[in-house]
């Protein structure tokens, strides 16, 4: 999936996550900043990547603000950011154009 626009989900409550996406340089660029990072830091890296991966995104800058979210939160939140940036409007998918998740999204 294209990223083409900068996009923002989440909050940064306790327990949830901010993921701001914006076009790449070609490449896919991950930072993360974590209350947690020491103890999970692994695992939301891998939860993020998984997730952009599903999603086919590969050319963005994607940034993770964690304030100890579950992986399902942070799923959620990176879904929701890169279908903000995709530019998908509500217009398109009333007039049939389908989202391009399919079975993508777990």
């Amino acid at each position: 999936m294209d990223v083409l626009c900068a996009s923002v989900a989440g909050t940064l409550e306790s327990s949830d996550a901010q993921v701001s996406i914006e076009p790449g340089n070609g490449k896919l660029d991950l930072t993360i900043e974590s209350s947690v990072l020491n103890q999970f830091g692994k695992q939301i890296r891998a939860t993020v990547l998984e997730t952009l991966d599903r999603l086919d995104v590969t050319n963005a800058k994607v940034t993770v603000i964690d304030k100890g979210a579950l992986s399902c939160t942070l799923k959620a939140r990176v879904e929701g950011a890169v279908f903000r940036a995709s530019g998908y409007t509500e217009d398109d998918i009333a007039a049939g154009k389908k989202l391009p998740w399919g079975g993508a999204i777990r």
